[in-house]
């Protein structure tokens, strides 16, 4: 079970820093790590990710930063310090910025005796479906377009990527088993797709191969979130077992 539950990662997408508190109080001990966006972050400031990395929360926190090299090597690194698990940038920022990116927070964490921080791309946002992508001016297919820049961000030396479970597998498949794989728009079965337009169940998310499940509103709306944070690390479990005992069978043991 600890090892479904290390999967999970419940997103705080909520107004105050007292509602997150209380969220974390609940769920710290049902899920493995929580993230802080853009709506927490910039009602409450570093201040609650500084508050709840200190006390041992693992953090991933969900900027999205795209910009100049210079620039996003320099917001990466004070992310870092702020103690947090892992945090993003989007690929589409190219590869120069996220190679500067990644070495001037590996640089700081080994002058300051810090373990690094995980930086992962974004890919293409799940809010994205084929015509959304091709009036951005993007031709590609979200397949192709996701492929492209997780090849790009693993050659430019971050440590995995944002995607959706549609393309799990096939990015599994070119980056191999240790790049990370993160992936929003997890929906248990009958829950409300809300603004999301690829999603997946948290446990054909896992047979898709994808590291981390970002979960929100099913967990964080729920009328016990942690009742319902329980049922989805459940499901990634039944999932990681039968993923198992299916490698097992392909052995021949």
């Amino acid at each position: 079970m600890e090892q479904a539950k290390a999967k999970l990662i419940v997103a705080l997408d909520v107004e105050t820093a007292a509602r997150a508190r209380e969220l974390v109080e609940q769920l710290q001990d049902s899920v493995g790590m929580f993230k802080i966006g853009l709506q927490l972050f910039t009602a409450a400031g570093p201040g609650i990710v500084r508050e709840l990395a200190d006390i041992g929360v693992p953090i991933f926190l969900d900027l999205k930063f795209h910009d100049i090299p210079q620039t996003v090597a320099r917001a990466g690194t004070e992310a870092a310090r702020l103690g947090v698990f892992m945090f993003n940038v989007h690929a589409a920022g190219g590869g120069e910025m996220m190679r500067r990116t990644i070495e001037a927070v590996n640089e700081t964490a080994e002058k300051e005796g810090r373990s690094p921080t995980k930086v992962i791309g974004v890919t293409v946002l799940t809010s994205l479906d084929q015509s959304a992508l091709t009036k951005t001016g993007v031709m590609n297919t979200p397949l192709e377009q996701v492929l492209r820049l997780a090849e790009l961000a693993q050659n430019s030396g971050l440590q995995g990527v944002v995607s959706s479970a549609v393309e799990a597998a096939a990015v599994r498949r070119i980056t191999g088993k240790s790049f990370l794989l993160v992936t929003p728009g997890v929906r248990p079965a009958g829950a409300g797709h809300d603004d999301q337009a690829r999603v997946f169940t948290p446990g054909a998310a896992i047979e898709a191969t994808s590291d981390y499940l970002v979960v929100g509103r099913p967990i964080t709306d729920a009328p016990n979130p942690v009742h319902a944070a329980h049922l989805i690390v459940e499901e990634i479990k039944r999932a990681l077992d039968g993923s198992d005992e299916h490698n097992f069978a392909r052995s021949g043991r």
